[in-house]
């Protein structure tokens, strides 16, 4: 079989996609592609969640797809293997996995490889792979010669494409459905069958680019760009901060011109599975040639003294007012309203806390106890002992002198609230400038980003 028949047999849903990596990118994908009639295998290298998913117990950022979810499983559409087979139909291999840096650079991109060698010792010609997970400039490239190694010609034999997730949690405007995708295929016929795939998740908006290397650079330069202006609007803050004005008045105003300028807001630090990793992939090429790409060291370096400005703030502040050195870090996913907690800046401030001697604890309504080492690990805070607390009544916020808000999730915006207006603990500090100042509150509140009000 070549990839013409291959074609021919996906048009007319004669097919099977196995999903390596079924975490944020990869389960959603899945549960699409399920439920359009495709024949979808899972595959993930934990256990304990493939038996979850069989068992159809769903975490809480899972329960979104549950109604999807119980009629895929229930009608055959999705199922969950801890290992491949050989198939006679036509099969696409699609890489979902994580790509975490680490300090060897090129271990980044293990995952990857191993998912594609586990499809490879399975597949047969007129099979293709589709790699989504964040890479390395010259990833696809290794993958390609891993493919020729094993006597299969790419464009021939088996189909190559790199179509690099594009996932922003929350945003209720721009989602898996509408997001429109950027790819690299190895040829033409590649290219339509993943427009036959892609039509069921994204009515296969997909902007096909000449080689390989640009698709990996698009993917690193979309986040090289937020992490940028992040760190930009950060070190802002910063500047604000010791001019006695307001951050946020100086980005509202500029928004005003309706041309040349894009509004980003202050926060903790860039976090998640994307954007404090992605520019490391670009920056990581550039020394390659010799190349330094000052901007993105430049961004990281900020990125990472931000929760150190922090900390040092509320010393100052709890110092200045002879105040209990305890603090409540409120806010440790990596984004508002998230569950996930990976490279967050909430676990960076309460680590800066921990070395400065600081009594401190975490608290998230997201937060699930036994997925500590979990968090802990996501963050190179292993063997790290931090503590947490379950919500933030009364008694137990009245043991500590500052709440440091990191998100400002819907569950506890209320309640935070409440805490400044009836005057509950005697800091708040607003990572993300968003506590309007109330005079009849007794709290010190010190925002991001602002003059001092202590």
């Amino acid at each position: 079989m070549d990839l013409n028949e291959s074609l021919s047999k996906i048009k007319n849903k004669n097919y099977q996609v196995e999903i390596f990596g079924l975490g944020y990118v990869g389960f959603p994908l899945s549960i699409v592609l399920a439920s359009s009639g495709v024949k979808v295998i899972g595959i993930d290298l934990d256990n304990k969640k493939l038996e979850r998913f069989k068992k159809g117990s769903l975490l809480e950022l899972e329960k979104n797809f549950r109604k999807d979810f119980n009629t895929v499983t229930k009608n055959g559409n999705l199922n969950f293997e801890k290992t491949l087979r050989f198939s006679k139909k036509t099969k696409i291999g699609i890489i979902c996995v994580p790509t975490p840096i680490s300090k060897n650079l090129a271990k980044s991109n293990l995952n990857v490889k191993s998912a594609v060698k586990n499809f490879l010792n399975y597949c047969k010609k007129g099979d293709s792979i589709i790699i989504e997970s964040s890479i390395g400039v010259g990833t696809t490239d290794l993958i390609k010669k891993m493919i020729e190694k094993k006597g299969y010609q790419v464009g021939i034999d088996l189909g190559l494409s790199y179509c690099p997730e594009r996932i922003d949690p929350q945003n209720k405007k721009w989602d898996l459905n509408n997001i429109p995708r950027v790819i690299f295929c190895s040829d033409n016929i590649s290219f339509n069958i993943a427009k036959e795939i892609y039509r069921f998740v994204n009515k296969a908006n997909l902007i096909r680019v000449s080689s390989p290397k640009v698709a990996e650079v698009v993917k690193s330069f979309e986040n090289t760009f937020r992490l940028t202006n992040i760190s930009l609007v950060n070190e802002l803050a910063i500047l604000c901060e010791k001019l006695g004005i307001n951050v946020t008045e100086v980005i509202k105003a500029a928004s005003s011109k309706p041309f040349g300028f894009l509004p980003f807001y202050t926060g903790a630090g860039a976090g998640g599975h994307c954007i404090p990793k992605d520019p490391i992939f670009l920056a990581n090429s550039s020394n390659n040639y010799a190349f330094k790409f000052n901007m993105i060291e430049t961004a990281v370096k900020i990125n990472q003294i931000v929760p150190k400005h922090i900390v040092n703030k509320i010393n100052e502040i709890l110092t200045k007012n002879k105040l209990e050195k305890s603090v409540i870090v409120c806010g440790l996913s990596y984004k508002t309203d998230m569950i996930d907690m990976r490279d967050s800046p909430g676990f960076k401030i309460l680590n800066q806390l921990k070395k400065r001697k600081i009594f401190s604890v975490g608290f998230d309504p997201f937060f699930e106890s036994d997925l500590l080492e979990k968090y802990l690990d996501e963050n190179n805070m292993k063997n790290t002992k931090i503590k947490t607390i379950k919500n933030l009544d009364n008694k137990t916020i009245s043991n500590f002198s500052c709440l440091c808000i990191v998100q400002h999730h819907s569950k506890i915006k209320n309640r935070i609230n409440e805490i400044y207006e009836k005057s509950l603990i005697p800091v708040i500090y607003d990572c993300q400038n968003k506590i309007k100042k109330k005079n009849n509150s007794r709290s010190i509140l010190q925002s991001f980003g602002c003059t001092s009000k202590t």
